[in-house]
């Protein structure tokens, strides 16, 4: 006959089965938590040990509003006011506002031929010009007209071109209105355009300071032709009295 197992026995039996089990699973939990968090400190450790990458970088930076970029009226309206600008201060003689308008590597070509470089090249031209102690010019209204819109390539640069109808008052009291023509290239650094090329001339074939040169040429021909029929008129009657005796 069987022997009854007691209440401890079964106690026992159970307890040692079920424990090793449980302990399986647990290792086996442990495991999987590890793995996972494994993974999720992986990243925080490299980016904290490690100078991040470029890419990683740019994740980081803060992006900056962007502006709406100028239409071509507002640019075209830029340029006028440049023009404006410009006039006013040949007009007035103020050669800082010109010098400020123009860039450092400016190149402007005169009426007479000369070439200005640079902001320290057009100060000295026009201090010797229109300043200084023997200046040519006493003062210059000029009156800047464009024969067609600024031409734009892109928003930083532009061309135009144009005539102009200036009046020159000399040193020596004489004055003349001279029809010019001129071009000019700007450029558009930090919103604002400054001239980087201005070429200033006028026909010379037909222009004022030409038509004083002949009505010179007309007067100093015409004394010297006066001149030449006096002294043929004394010579001739010299001959003439000599003939006679």
């Amino acid at each position: 006959m069987l022997k009854r197992k007691t209440d401890y026995e079964v106690f026992i039996d159970v307890h040692y089965l079920v424990l090793p089990v449980r302990m399986f699973w647990s290792s086996i939990k442990m495991t999987i938590g590890g793995f996972f968090l494994a993974l999720l400190l992986f990243p925080l450790a490299a980016y904290a040990g490690d100078k991040p990458t470029d890419a990683q970088a740019q994740q980081l930076v803060i992006p900056q509003p962007t502006f709406a970029e100028s239409t071509p009226e507002q640019l075209h309206q830029e340029l006028r006011v440049l023009k404006e600008t410009m006039e006013k201060a040949l007009n007035e003689m103020d050669i800082e506002t010109v010098i400020a308008n123009v860039t450092e590597d400016v190149v402007f070509t005169t009426m007479n031929g000369d070439v200005a470089r640079g902001r320290d090249g057009i100060r000295k031209y026009f201090e010797t010009m229109m300043k200084g102690p023997n200046p040519r010019v006493t003062s210059v209204r000029a009156k800047f007209e464009a024969d067609d819109l600024s031409r734009l390539y892109g928003r930083d640069f532009a061309t135009s071109f144009g005539s102009s109808k200036d009046h020159y008052t000399l040193a020596g009291g004489e004055s003349f209105v001279v029809e010019a023509r001129w071009s000019g290239t700007m450029v558009r650094r930090d919103g604002r355009w400054l001239i980087a090329n201005f070429h200033y001339s006028t026909n010379m074939f037909d222009n004022p300071v030409l038509d004083a040169q002949r009505k010179v040429m007309l007067l100093v021909a015409s004394g010297v032709a006066g001149v030449l029929m006096i002294i043929a008129f004394f010579v001739g009657r010299a001959r003439g009295l000599k003939r006679a005796k």
